[in-house]
């Protein structure tokens, strides 16, 4: 056998290439795999377009390409039956890092489908292998087979060998002892399966192609059933539930982008659904993570991308950003946009059977993409309490008669809780208004982002204060109690609120009909959506953390109920004529301060003598401490009286406050009240 050996330096500026491509260049070790089968795929689809152009004629035949594992001999071998090299041609393309023969093919022969660019790739093979091989014979028929090795090292030897061996190149790597793994066929088949799952060439290992090299992006749209996206669907994400719909991604002008994206259906945490579009080039997987070129928003969605035109480093490992981008990301945007009116223009009821899933992307889109946001206003639904579906223009008209307040507000009546909240819907259905359903995890955010969008439009919970003064009118229902009575029941009613937990409760008196509810508890619109947003936002709103904002909530009292009316009766009975007493000494008090302030109302407290001072003071103090007497007997009487503790006790339960030791006495009460 003629032996024609050549021993050489590497082409490079510094000696310590290797520990950079090993350390820095890939960030991810089993990248090695994904190169060097990518190599094997441009060498054979050089060897097609030669076949085409009438360059090479002889016969391409079956081409694939072979991986195998040698456990005995820790090597990994990569095979195929593309276009070989020469001497010349090892030399120039391995020998010399960087130098990559792509570039020039792809200017000469205008072909896409060439996935390398870098000449780096096939260096990778370092990060595993403390030895490297490789064995070509060049579909040229004068060229005689190539043997180089080198390792690690920028020393190789290259040699030209008579040997038979078949068109194309063999890639031996001898793998590092701290590499075994790589000579497990669970592991490889893993890698394989991950990165060349659909590159273009048949790829065979223990026997079996594991590629799809015509997938499903690859195919016009028109040539695609429903079943088949389906199918597709299922091959990405095995056992997955059947998604919404789908989005066929084609363009060839001003790049080239082709893919498929579907919209999932998104369970509770959508955070957990995010990273699950792939990209792709030339069907060489790169990457899940498409920030930049997927906007935010649509990173919930899952599908893949394929686009030559995508800017990628040097390891193609992440993208690098140009204005290709750019365009890219607001082509996606747009065909989203465009997908979503086709679907609602053209069949409106199919879509609002899917609104409950397609929500929650639509929203967020809204709220991180402004151009999104202005084309959403024609699909984005809102849905009524009883399971009707409008879009906002559409609702606004349907209750701008009945919910626009005497300021001219227009006030959105919503719920998150159709059964907790059930008496407030029933207390605005009542009065004829419309309410509502908004339970998602970026409502809040929503609501917010409307409001700040539409002047004079408000949106409120049905439980967040009484229903008239939710939406006030003009006329006004007159309140029976007097103001004395008020402050009579108002430390009654307080005694029986539990304390702590972050919470505030307070008392207030209300005129509703006689036949509203005695008592209801009401949170506060503003801190309930603060909170909301802290928790959804990354736990703090407007500098305070989550668990710094407390709760408000009040107990709402009906003045004119006469449940309440009676509960006056039994306080004014269990404090007795002391009562009428300390009333009289209160009023006494306040007619003594009330004079001195009139004497004194022209001057500013600096005005003031010492003696006026002390004697301002003393008349405060004096009605502070009567008030404080009554307070403190009134406390007691409300602790003891069993009607006010069951009422609260019902308001709290159904606002969900009543827990532990409270709802145990609670049911014990109710027991005793039934014997």
């Amino acid at each position: 056998m003629e032996s024609n050996i050549k021993n050489g330096t590497i082409g490079v500026t510094t000696e310590n290439i290797f520990p950079v491509i090993k350390q820095f260049l890939y960030s991810d070790q089993e990248i090695f795999l994904r190169e060097l089968v990518a190599n094997a795929v441009d060498a054979t689809e050089k060897l097609k377009t030669l076949a085409t152009t009438g360059t090479f004629n002889g016969e391409v035949g079956e081409v694939n390409i072979q991986v195998t594992v040698d456990k005995d001999n820790k090597t990994l071998t990569i095979t195929d039956r593309g276009i070989g090299m020469t001497a010349d041609e090892v030399n120039r393309y391995i020998n010399q890092i960087a130098f990559s023969s792509a570039e020039e093919w792809v200017e000469k022969y205008k072909n896409q489908s060439i996935i390398g660019h870098f000449g780096l790739g096939f260096y990778s093979a370092f990060m595993v292998a403390d030895k490297v091989e490789i064995f070509t014979q060049s579909y040229k028929t004068d060229a005689k087979a190539v043997h180089w090795s080198c390792t690690g090292s920028p020393e190789y030897e290259m040699e030209e060998i008579e040997d038979s061996r078949d068109r194309g190149t063999t890639i031996v790597l001898h793998l590092s002892d701290d590499c075994l793994e790589y000579t497990e066929s669970s592991r490889i088949s893993q890698l394989l399966n991950k990165y060349c799952h659909f590159m273009a060439v048949p790829i065979v290992f223990d026997s079996k192609t594991i590629n799809n090299t015509e997938p499903l992006w690859k195919v016009k749209p028109t040539d695609i059933t429903d079943e088949q996206y389906k199918e597709f669907y299922q091959e990405l994400y095995p056992m997955s539930e059947e998604p919404l719909f789908h989005i066929h991604l084609n363009i060839d002008y001003p790049f080239h982008l082709t893919g498929i994206l579907y919209f999932p259906r998104i369970k509770n945490n959508f955070d957990i659904q995010r990273n699950k579009i792939s990209l792709y080039c030339n069907q060489v997987f790169v990457t899940d993570s498409v920030e930049g070129i997927v906007p935010e928003y649509l990173t919930l969605l899952h599908g893949v991308i394929d686009s030559p035109d995508i800017p990628l480093n040097v390891s193609r490992s992440y993208l690098q950003s140009d204005s290709n981008v750019k365009k890219i990301s607001n082509y996606i945007t747009r065909k989203v946009a465009d997908r979503l009116t086709e679907l609602f223009t053209t069949a409106r009821e199919q879509y609002e059977q899917k609104w409950d899933d397609l929500k929650i992307f639509i929203e967020y889109g809204v709220l991180t993409d402004e151009k999104f946001a202005e084309k959403a206003g024609s699909f984005m639904l809102w849905k009524s309490i009883d399971g009707k579906y409008f879009t906002a223009d559409e609702y606004r008209t349907l209750i701008t008669e009945s919910q626009t307040d005497k300021y001219g507000n227009l006030i959105i009546l919503y719920t998150d809780d159709i059964a907790g909240k059930h008496s407030f819907i029933e207390a605005a259905k009542a009065k004829g208004y419309s309410v509502l359903e908004m339970d998602g995890q970026l409502d809040s955010h929503y609501i917010q982002f409307y409001e700040s969008k539409n002047e004079k439009v408000h949106f409120a919970r049905v439980d967040s204060d009484i229903i008239d003064n939710l939406i006030q009118k003009d006329e006004q229902i007159k309140m029976s109690l007097t103001d004395l009575q008020q402050q009579i029941l108002q430390p009654v009613f307080s005694s029986t609120l539990p304390e702590g937990d972050n919470r505030v409760i307070s008392v207030v008196f209300e005129a509703m009909s006689e036949s509203s509810t005695p008592v209801v508890i009401t949170r506060n619109e503003f801190m309930r959506r603060a909170k909301e947003m802290a928790r959804n936002g990354g736990g703090s709103y407007m500098g305070l953390s989550y668990d710094q904002l407390q709760d408000f909530y009040t107990l709402v009292v009906n003045g004119n109920n006469p449940i309440v009316h009676s509960v006056l009766e039994q306080v004014e009975k269990s404090y007795g004529d002391d009562l009428k007493q300390i009333n009289s000494a209160i009023d006494a008090a306040k007619a003594e301060q009330n004079r001195f302030e009139e004497v004194v109302k022209d001057k500013s407290y600096d005005q003031l003598s010492e003696e006026e001072k002390s004697m301002k003071q003393e008349l405060e103090q004096k009605v502070s401490s009567l008030t404080a007497q009554r307070n403190a007997r009134l406390t007691e009487i409300g602790t003891e009286n069993g009607t006010v503790r069951q009422l609260a006790d019902l308001a709290l339960l159904e606002a969900g406050l009543l827990t532990g030791e409270k709802l145990s006495q609670f049911i014990q009460r109710s027991m005793s009240m039934l014997k």
